[in-house]
């Protein structure tokens, strides 16, 4: 499959974008008020996701970024989990918030709050996505927080990619 900028149709705009963000912000800001935070960030999808997400935190936050990939250059989930670049920091005794672009099969999402509980005793830990794909989840796994949950579209833009094009959109497309 090809796809060109001018076949994509919007999904999420730009603005419905922010204000998701701006919704689930206030719930993080409740939930952690002025405890401090660590957040993971996997590259490269959730790059843009995170970094809007904790520009309105209002707590003390320390940004990690670690790098997965199950996807290559296809459109779908290889089903194998790489784990590219994972070095973190000593994590126990903190509050961790991990943040990814999507959750469509759950493998990451598991391989991630896997590697956390195994390797860390922290004080707690919440997954955040921008996008809940459950339709292809072949893992029980959910989010704590998502922003839109999304039918079985592949999606490109706001991080999110196809082959390492369409990241820079400030809006979620499709293909038909």
């Amino acid at each position: 499959m090809e796809i060109k900028q001018e076949e994509l149709k919007i999904l999420y705009s730009e603005k419905e974008i922010q204000q998701k963000i701006e919704e689930l912000a206030l719930k993080l800001n409740d939930l952690y008020q002025d405890e401090e935070v660590t957040v993971i960030c996997t590259l490269k999808g959730a790059v843009m996701f995170t970094t809007d997400l904790v520009r309105k935190f209002n707590f003390p936050v320390k940004m990690e970024f670690i790098r997965l990939s199950s996807y290559g250059s296809g459109t779908t989930s290889s089903g194998k989990v790489n784990a590219v670049d994972i070095k973190l920091p000593d994590l126990n005794g903190k509050n961790t918030l991990i943040i990814e672009d999507i959750i469509d099969t759950g493998l990451t999402a598991k391989f991630l709050i896997d590697f956390v509980n195994l390797n860390f005793h922290v004080k707690s830990l919440k997954f955040c996505s921008l996008l809940d794909k459950k339709i292809s989840r072949k893992v029980d796994i959910h989010p704590d927080y998502y922003c839109f949950e999304t039918d079985d579209k592949f999606v490109v833009g706001y991080g999110l990619d196809y082959d390492g094009y369409f990241r820079n959109l400030p809006y979620i497309a499709y293909k038909d």
